[in-house]
């Protein structure tokens, strides 16, 4: 049986590396599609309203082409995904959106990649497949009592809806710390549980690491230290203490709460990997890739951008430290690295563009 090619190279995943990797193949004069379950930048459309970037504006731009706005600061959610409609129509990228990759079978040549859309389903033929389907797609769930109920949510929607009210912010990271600064500053009374004893300023950013200790030495802030919630009920949480483990040392208090943000980090989804045949590593189920290339234990079948960490505990792959996959898929498809990834300003007689040249 002859091998038919639909194209050459599919994309999974239309987040912002997936759509760099896409503007590199279409300079290489490589085929290709670009298919999203939901629309480009997803994760990012999740974000509430006024939600700024922690990264610069030129480590989240991409192939190449700049990003500017009026005040040069960091860019906001909305603005970003702006920059990513910019792109796929400024390089008519040949776009599937709302398309649901449901399968990907290793043919003798190439794919067979299959597809779900409006009740129907569609058959792709391709010589390689980039898995970028990123690593934020559904929360990390507790598993406890009350988890389900209307008052808690694992999304942050935007301080208003908390005003006036006793909200407690489960977590201790960056957008935990940032949801319950912007809830106190709309008029909520907020109160965080966190399972460690202490938040670790060395990872949290310095701002909110500033911010939160000012708020809790003024005791405008209160802070249960080295505690999990056990179970969530209409008007209270039940906190349990934890030791260094997090195993519980079965102490417990409640909390009286109107409102529960469970800000307790999401995970990969990686059943697409196991049904291809991706072999993974560990409890984060990180895909094993040929570090030169990107190129997983199946032939043909890559990795690219935060898909690449699995479920990250202490984030690794960012947008910006994930940039170089796409050099390293290209080379790999086409013999040659893409001359432009990601920007640089320029400074001194640099050069604006990041040069990735071929060995």
């Amino acid at each position: 049986m002859q091998f038919s090619l639909d194209t050459e190279v599919i994309i999974v995943g239309g987040g912002p590396i997936g759509i760099e990797l896409a503007i590199a193949l279409k300079r290489a004069c490589v085929a290709h599609i670009l298919i999203e379950a939901r629309q480009i930048g997803a994760a990012i459309s999740r974000w509430p309203a006024h939600t700024h970037f922690f990264s610069t504006n030129e480590h989240v731009a991409l192939a190449g082409v700049p990003v500017h706005n009026l005040n040069q600061q960091p860019l906001s959610g909305d603005q970003y995904l702006a920059y990513l409609r910019m792109l796929v129509e400024m390089f008519d990228l040949r776009l599937h959106n709302y398309e649901t990759v449901i399968a990907i079978d290793r043919l003798a040549e190439g794919f067979e990649v299959r597809t779900h859309r409006k009740g129907s389903e569609r058959l792709y033929r391709a010589r390689y497949v980039v898995l970028a389907t990123g690593g934020l797609d559904r929360p990390r769930r507790l598993n406890i009592p009350g988890e389900d109920m209307a008052h808690v949510s694992h999304y942050f929607e935007g301080p208003h809806k908390y005003f006036r009210t006793r909200l407690l912010v489960v977590g201790g990271k960056n957008s935990a710390l940032e949801a319950a600064l912007r809830c106190w500053r709309a008029g909520a009374q907020v109160a965080i549980s966190y399972r460690r004893p202490s938040f670790d300023f060395d990872v949290v950013k310095p701002h909110l690491g500033m911010d939160i200790r000012d708020r809790l030495e003024k005791g405008e802030i209160t802070f249960y230290p080295a505690t999990l919630p056990t179970e969530i009920t209409a008007d209270e949480v039940v906190l349990t203490a934890v030791d260094e483990t997090f195993s519980s040392n079965g102490h417990s208090q409640r909390v009286a709460a109107d409102f529960v943000l469970l800000a307790t980090g999401f995970k990969a989804d990686m059943r697409l990997f196991v049904q291809a045949g991706v072999e993974l590593l560990g409890e984060r189920q990180q895909p094993r890739v040929d570090a030169e290339t990107m190129e997983t234990n199946v032939p043909g079948l890559f990795v690219a951008g935060t898909a690449g960490g699995g479920t990250q505990e202490r984030f690794e792959y960012f947008i910006s430290t994930t940039h170089d996959h796409v050099a390293k898929v290209v080379k790999a498809i086409t013999g040659r690295a893409p001359e432009r990834i990601g920007t640089v300003p320029a400074r001194n007689n640099a050069v604006t563009y990041r040069e990735v040249k071929a060995n």
